[in-house]
């Protein structure tokens, strides 16, 4: 039975990822969860799994939540605040950590589990575009692994068990286009908050289903894939397959092309990396090709998602610059799902904040340097909102 820690347990990656444990309880046992503000999920999480250590990131309600397991038998350690989610992290005999937190507030809880000695489920494609300099080496120095649980690099992972070493020539990152891929560009200034949520094929968070929109959901993954594969950003590629059923694929250095295919269904690659590398049977809906029907591809339209070819840019900057790339990302898109921005505003905003850092942009960053790159970009993005409001207002 493998020992597992979750992080970010009341989000989709963390819900998914229970219905798992939840069906194979011989196979799975929970050690630790760490949830954000969702405290009634949270609570029937633990009362259901019953883990040795909780925590919640909102501190105000860790009074709440004692209150409500008081009745257990036997009560599980609680904490709270960040520091609380980094203890989970690094807590117990957990063997794997699956890091399910959004955004780049999973980077030092998934820094504690490496640290810790634990295999990391990385469901978290920020940690890794915002920290690769700091992340790698770390898991290099505890010979932990990095086992991908997001869709498209669970995909390439898959393709290359029993690729020879040197044996990879190309990637291929697929994407579904996300909300507005049969929209004329010409329509795009007026999209709403309501339009770009509706994802076509996955069911996601708020924030990784505008990212989809966008398409810098992708770009992120072209840095994730070069920091996952060693892949040089020239060997990346992306097209757009409306269906979703080809998850990713690689292209081998005699021109053969691998693909990793099946209904959209995160719960497969979390699987796989809990499993890895053993593969259990399931009572899942099987892939029936004709059901499928025909599968398409072409390619993206950069005028449509100008925030691929930032990523792009910025995964070839180097050094903080992924990291200024996430932040702003993330907190532009948080004012786009606070309606303070619009949609077209989101890489606009990212590309200005992106500019001005270029000319302090250090190749061989700290954990430190990451973490000021993160905190100056939010800040950016803010300013240059405001300065956006006050034009218009003056």
């Amino acid at each position: 039975m493998k020992a597992i820690t979750l992080l970010g347990s009341t989000g989709s990656i963390g819900t998914q990822t229970l219905d798992i444990v939840s069906q194979y309880p011989d196979q799975f046992q929970i050690v630790g969860l760490a949830a954000g503000r969702n405290l009634s999920l949270l609570i029937k999480q633990i009362r259901q799994f019953r883990p040795q250590i909780v925590a919640i990131a909102d501190e105000q309600q860790l009074p709440d939540l004692q209150a409500a397991i008081a009745d257990l038998e036997v009560s599980p350690q609680l904490v709270a605040g960040q520091g609380g989610v980094v203890e989970v992290a690094a807590y117990g005999n957990a063997e794997v950590v699956v890091t399910g937190i959004v955004g780049c507030a999973g980077l030092l809880p998934t820094l504690a589990a490496i640290e810790a000695g634990k295999d990391i489920a990385l469901a978290n494609k920020e940690t890794l575009i915002a920290g690769g300099p700091v992340v790698l080496p770390l898991v290099e120095k505890h010979g932990v692994k990095l086992l991908p649980a997001d869709s498209e690099h669970s995909a390439i992972f898959q393709c290359l068990q029993g690729v020879p070493g040197g044996g990879l020539r190309r990637i291929l990152l697929t994407a579904s286009g996300g909300a507005f891929r049969d929209w004329p560009v010409d329509q795009l200034a007026a999209v709403t908050v309501a339009d770009a949520l509706k994802h076509p094929n996955w069911s996601m968070g708020r924030k990784i289903t505008i990212d989809s929109a966008t398409l810098m959901n992708k770009g992120l993954e072209v840095i994730e894939a070069h920091y996952l594969f060693g892949m040089d950003y020239d060997n990346i590629d992306i097209v757009i397959h409306p269906q979703s059923i080809i998850h990713s694929l690689i292209e081998l250095q005699d021109t053969s092309v691998l693909a990793q295919l099946g209904w959209p269904d995160m719960r497969l690659p979390l699987l796989y990396a809990l499993s890895w590398p053993e593969r259990i049977y399931t009572d899942w809906d099987c892939l029936d090709l004709v059901k499928a029907g025909d599968l398409t591809f072409k390619a993206p339209d950069h005028a449509k998602y100008p925030c691929m070819q930032l990523a792009y840019a910025a995964g070839r900057a180097g050094g903080a610059m992924p990291a200024v790339l996430n932040a702003a990302n993330e907190a532009a898109v948080a004012l786009f799902l606070e309606e303070q921005i619009q949609f077209l505003e989101i890489p606009r905003l990212i590309e200005a904040v992106c500019d001005r850092f270029d000319r302090q942009n250090s190749q061989h960053p700290t954990l430190e340097d990451i973490l000021a790159a993160d905190h100056w970009a939010r800040n950016a993005i803010q300013e240059a909102a405001m300065h956006k409001a006050a034009s218009i207002l003056a």
